[in-house]
């Protein structure tokens, strides 16, 4: 297979055929409107290829995500968070000496300059984080020089180090905290945990468990292919802006509701259910019903056409979270009624809307205490790591260009102007 052939107003074109590595087949149309005059018309981009990417693959039928051709299951069961973002930005997965430097280097990079600190008195309180988030890590651009080499690779520190600490202090600025330093001694999620919970009255004492399970949750969210908010990235990086800018625009694709907020509503819906009475059962009458409107959030996946592969190693890490709650909450009781409904209901399992991964990281979330509107936060700290990625792989790509779709218009044509005292 090399070749496909396009027939248009009784003219034969070929164009080329490119297979991936996992047996992707796409029709290559770099050269479609200079041979023909025409474009292709794909409302959203759902089946075109904007790139060619060695960082992330999906099987959405068989349930398959690998990161650099590893599985995920097995990044998710051996590595901590910072060895799986050297993954997936460098390549390879790093070897102890590498690994040491990079968790070196990002503890040693996570302080914020004390000016910036000042940004966070002019924020409302009632700012949502995910727009603080965005607006500070732009702002590193005013205080970093940007380029390739040594200075991308010492920007990528600086960013994924201080990310964590500039989301917790958006989370200290909107309860009315002091902010807390990052310490040294700590590893990347017991930092943050830290940093969001610790108080300067009181001995703080990070619970395992959430550590590990913060871990978890950022190495699932770290890439996931040509998503919205990654797409943004590569189009603001193909014009040659800077990494921090770049990011910042991936952080506002991923605020939307249809990405990153996905979370987020689940537990809204779940506050929804527990206002009605916690009548979980009334509600998945209505989900199966088409005629409702109701849908519920947290199942099956636009991509996933079979069990989301990190739904299901969330799974074990949510029962182990709830556990050490070890208290009763009534949005995470009928969330584990609506997971039973959903594994065990002929109408659920035949569509395969299997809880996916936004499900788990809501109950979860909750859960470990960090509130609802800082949910996508938490999915844009685990995302930073690809963005990265593929910032630097776009960057290091000498045959890449400037991003500029086209378009079909269909507005007016060749209208004749009227002077304003006609009109």
């Amino acid at each position: 297979m090399s070749n496909a052939k396009l027939i248009l107003e009784g003219k034969e074109y070929e164009l080329p055929v490119v297979v991936g590595t996992e047996g992707e087949i796409a029709i290559d149309i770099t050269k479609l409107r200079a041979q023909t005059g025409a474009i292709t018309l794909d409302s959203g981009y759902g089946n075109t290829g904007s790139c060619k990417s060695a960082i992330c693959f999906i099987n959405g039928e068989k349930g398959i995500l690998h990161y650099r051709g590893y599985p995920i299951e097995d990044l998710a069961e051996n590595c901590s968070f910072p060895e799986v973002a050297y993954l997936v930005i460098y390549g390879d997965l790093p070897n102890k000496e590498q690994l040491e430097k990079f968790e070196s280097d990002l503890r040693r990079h996570s302080l914020i300059r004390e000016d910036m600190k000042k940004f966070y008195e002019g924020y409302p309180t009632a700012a949502h984080p995910m727009a603080v988030l965005s607006a500070m890590i732009g702002s590193l651009s005013t205080y970093y020089p940007d380029g390739d080499g040594e200075d991308l690779d010492l920007n990528i520190v600086r960013l994924l180090a201080k990310a964590p600490t500039i989301a917790a202090y958006a989370y200290k600025k909107m309860i009315g905290q002091p902010f807390m330093y990052p310490r040294n001694d700590l590893n990347y999620s017991e930092n943050f945990l830290y940093m969001m919970f610790a108080v300067p009255t009181e001995e703080y004492q990070i619970s395992p468990v959430f550590a590990d399970a913060l871990n978890l949750l950022l190495i699932l969210h770290a890439d996931h292919e040509q998503n919205c908010s990654t797409s943004t990235v590569r189009m603001v990086g193909s014009s040659q802006a800077n990494l921090f800018s770049a990011i910042s625009a991936g952080v506002g694709a991923l605020w939307g509701p249809l990405h990153g907020g996905a979370n987020q509503r689940v537990l809204e819906m779940l506050e929804m259910i527990r206002a009605d009475g916690g009548n979980y059962k009334k509600y998945v009458d209505m989900a199966k019903d088409k005629n409702s409107g109701f849908r519920l959030m947290g199942f099956g996946h636009r991509v996933y056409k079979n069990y989301d592969p990190r739904a299901r190693i969330l799974k074990n890490m949510a029962e182990k979270v709830l556990a050490e709650v070890g208290k009763e909450d009534p949005l995470l009781e009928i969330a584990k009624k609506l997971e039973e409904v959903a594994l065990s209901d002929e109408y659920f399992v035949e569509r395969k809307l299997y809880p996916n991964v936004d499900f788990y990281s809501g109950i979860m979330y909750r859960a470990m205490g960090i509130p609802v509107n800082m949910f996508t936060v938490m999915f844009a700290l685990g995302r930073i790591a690809g963005w990265i990625a593929h910032f630097k792989e776009l960057r290091e790509d000498p045959t890449a260009r400037i991003y500029r779709p086209r378009q079909i218009y269909v507005g007016e044509t060749n209208r004749k102007y009227v002077p304003l005292d006609q009109r």
